[in-house]
């Protein structure tokens, strides 16, 4: 296929996201006209507030100017910058929605249309250039045509464009940041994978989500090259400190003020999960009350610990067999694990694993899908508490039609790759979706367990989420090692 016709094809798929987009933004947001706090978007523009009138060391701090029980900031310190510029702009449009102490609550039709344009524009300019630079630029095994159509699905997550564009947040700034960490690692600019993902740290702490895989993929490109890695080694280790340095500038005057921004970004005092998360600590609460029997301190410690020595094996294979693709799979693994033991989980967390499964898409099609409907049916709770059920119903079956369109264009063996596997097991998986999403419907819960049918959703999504976790762990192992990879180069 001609450079030109990809090139048109690419563009009208970006459009085609963009107008998907717009109409999912039409429907109502978290808190819509809901007081007294309004949900994630009053949060988001209460952070605008804050970060325009006050002075960076305030910003983390408990005052008669902010209030911390009032959507206080706890993001780390890039996520108040992005803040305080879209406060700046917003200041330019109109005062009002910014004033502080006197704007919370705004819900007028031009500033929604300014909020959600914010969050478009940030989405087309960080997210949608590094997921097509990914497909476009990188996989070189597939056709022109073919990564088009990769980069398109890639794009049309629908957990992440209803909960950034319905429910209202910023993920995808850092999942497109760790994105561009991801293609800095293909393209072998580790310094530059550094800084990139330092940065999606320092906008969102569930960057961690990655910790592992980034750290000892980095490390075992050092330790391969022997004497020649200690430089390698050393302008990581400086990159690093200069971008944590650089973002922490503000905040480094005073301990006080360190250790104020820390404490938000990391409050024990929320408990083990937030709502019914579709993660393991939920679904074992049915038979261990875990809030009940254990100070939250202890948990805390034993999440971590769980999540430590889970992430052993695939980080120790990682650091021997630095490969990219290996390095993909243990992004997956590890930000599945993370969400199922961490501490401290909301059901949107699902989107972090989502992005490396997403760049799995040509690897593992039937898989791919399948995470695509399960992350999305694991947050309909969530999604009829927004009144956003008929764009999660529209987007999943647009999802299901495109897949299977473009896999079947792209000759596949006839759909064979894409149904190779367990398509039965497939298929069953999304009918229990459909059938528990009808039973929530059309059936009353008892009055007894009034929650019976969330907690249902929680497990079922939690089953697969395990299953989703042990498939690529496995398939990280089953990975050309770094030894093959290198005497394939050499042939």
């Amino acid at each position: 296929m001609g450079s030109s016709k990809v090139d048109s094809f690419m563009f009208w798929a970006v459009v085609l996201n963009v107008l998907i987009r717009w109409l999912v933004s039409r429907f109502p947001h978290s808190g819509a006209k809901s007081p007294p706090l309004y949900g994630d978007y009053e949060a988001q523009r209460h952070w605008m507030e804050i970060t325009y009138a006050l002075s960076p060391s305030e910003w983390y701090k408990n005052s008669t100017e902010n209030d911390l029980q009032y959507w206080g900031l706890d993001y780390p310190p890039l996520t108040a910058y992005h803040s305080w510029l879209n406060g700046w702009v917003a200041s330019h449009f109109n005062q009002s929605w910014i004033e502080l102490g006197k704007s919370r609550g705004i819900q007028t039709y031009h500033h929604r249309i300014f909020m959600r344009s914010t969050v478009l524009v940030t989405d087309m300019l960080v997210y949608f250039t590094a997921m097509i630079s990914f497909f476009m630029k990188l996989d070189k095994n597939l056709s022109n045509r073919e990564r088009a159509m990769s980069a398109t699905i890639g794009l049309l997550y629908p957990a992440l464009i209803l909960i950034d564009h319905g429910h209202f947040q910023y993920n995808h700034m850092s999942l497109g940041l760790t994105l561009w960490a991801i293609n800095m690692i293909v393209r072998e600019k580790y310094a530059k994978a550094a800084i990139f993902f330092c940065l999606a740290l320092n906008y969102k702490q569930i960057s961690l989500y990655y910790s592992f895989p980034f750290a000892f993929y980095l490390l075992g490109i050092c330790f391969k090259k022997g004497f020649r890695g200690v430089p390698t080694f050393i302008s990581l280790a400086i990159v690093v400190i200069l971008t944590f340095v650089l973002c922490w500038l503000p905040f480094l005057e005073k301990l006080e003020t360190i250790l104020s921004v820390v404490k938000r970004l990391f409050p024990l005092s929320r408990g083990l999960y937030e709502d019914k998360v579709a993660n393991v600590w939920c679904s074992l609460e049915i038979f261990i009350k875990f809030k009940k029997l254990f100070p939250v301190e202890k948990m805390a410690t034993l999440a971590s610990i769980i999540i430590f020595i889970l992430n052993i094996p695939s980080s120790l294979h990682l650091l021997f067999n630095p490969v990219p693709k290996k390095f993909v799979y243990a992004l997956a693994y590890s930000s599945l694990v993370f969400f199922l033991f961490a501490f401290q989980v909301h059901e949107k967390s699902i989107l972090f694993a989502g992005l490396p499964i997403i760049l799995l898409i040509n690897d593992s099609p039937l898989v791919t899908l399948w995470f695509y409907v399960i992350s999305t049916f694991s947050l309909i709770p969530l999604m009829v508490k927004d009144h956003l059920m008929i764009p999660t119903f529209a987007l999943t079956v647009l999802i299901l039609v495109i897949y299977f369109a473009f896999f079947y264009d792209m000759r596949l063996s006839n759909l064979s790759i894409l149904l190779s596997g367990k398509p039965l097991i497939f298929s069953a998986s999304i009918m229990g979706c459909i059938f528990l999403a009808l039973v929530d419907k059309i059936i009353e819960p008892p009055s007894k367990y009034p929650h019976i049918f969330i907690l249902l959703n929680s497990i079922y999504s939690c089953i697969h989420f395990i299953g989703f976790a042990l498939y690529y762990h496995s398939r990280l192992f089953r990975e050309v090692s770094y030894h093959e990879s290198l005497k394939n180069k050499s042939q």
